[in-house]
């Protein structure tokens, strides 16, 4: 359920790998859990105690197991990059979107940085196919404390809904050539998301299709010819540059091999300021994205 290893070098510098199981950590609840390491190591805050109630509001059921095509073994045909957007390439993404936004709170860095992964993506499974495809894009929302009655922030288990950008091939195309629609339509379904939370608990057959269904639906049309799915997951609020567990506070948190393809992380930079994507894709489909001039001319690209 929980592995670390920790590898000191020569040189006196020290790696803290955490590899945690989806049932019952996801991101936000391994974030927790992490902060409270922190906090125990430097005797520095709150010790925090985890909420292990979520079998009270769902309780277990026979459910179909569901294939995600991830391998329990390390899949060599999936690679991942690291695309690095810094504080001037986000200025720059919002800049494009100033005058339509003019009366409204601007779009927030993971958004825009979303929506340009987004349009690459589509523009590499074009190239790679000779025509756009149907699209979903799915972005995980975290359901803490945005239910009636909350879920605690400490809740440990897999609280996450998906919100989901579904388009045909039509209008697959018409995001990848329009920054603005896709961030506008890419913000206005996330809202809905975290609006949704609400009923999870008070609608029980609404919270099974929000938290269950949904995602089975679309982990099923993954499988198709005939559509691309782009998973979306944003982990750059959970401090991982403020952690200490004695040794001092990193000078850089990174992400392991993801093995799904099609699937993005994205993560804080050391500075703040910037946006770390780390992007899986299969090898086939790689070459396409990383060739992508807009793209190009916006990122540092590293290796994963």
């Amino acid at each position: 359920m929980l592995a670390v290893q920790i590898n000191r070098f020569l040189c006196g510098g020290l790696a803290i790998g955490i590899c945690t199981a989806h049932r019952i950590f996801d991101s936000c609840s391994q974030a927790t859990f992490l902060k409270s390491w922190s906090n125990v190591a430097i005797d520095g805050g709150l010790v925090i105690c985890p909420d292990f109630d979520s079998p009270t509001y769902f309780p277990p059921q026979n459910l179909d197991p569901i294939q995600f095509g991830v391998s329990r073994t390390r899949d060599t045909s999936i690679l991942t990059r690291r695309f690095v957007f810094d504080k001037n390439a986000i200025c720059i993404l919002r800049k494009m979107l100033s005058p339509e936004w003019r009366n409204e709170h601007p779009p927030s860095r993971v958004v825009v940085v979303s929506a340009v992964l987004t349009q690459a993506i589509l523009r590499a499974d074009r190239k790679k196919h000779g025509k756009s495809r149907a699209s979903i894009v799915s972005q995980a929302v975290n359901v803490r404390e945005r239910t009636i009655p909350p879920i605690s922030k400490y809740a440990c288990g897999y609280w996450a809904s998906m919100c989901f950008l579904e388009s045909t091939a039509d209008e697959s195309y018409a995001l990848e050539c329009n920054f603005f629609e896709i961030v506008s339509k890419m913000r206005k379904v996330t809202i809905q998301g975290i609006k949704d939370c609400e009923r999870i608990l008070s609608d029980r057959e609404f919270g099974r299709k929000v938290l269950i269904d949904s995602e089975f639906e679309v982990v099923q049309k993954s499988d198709s010819s005939d559509t691309k799915v782009i998973w979306i997951s944003d982990w750059s609020k959970f401090g991982d540059y403020e952690l200490d567990f004695g040794y001092g506070k990193p000078i850089w948190a990174s992400l392991a091999d993801v093995p799904i393809q099609d699937f993005m992380t994205l993560m804080n930079t050391k500075d703040n300021d910037g946006i770390e994507a780390w992007v899986a894709m299969h090898e086939s489909d790689m070459p396409y994205l990383e060739q992508d001039e807009d793209l190009r001319m916006l990122t540092i690209q590293l290796a994963g």
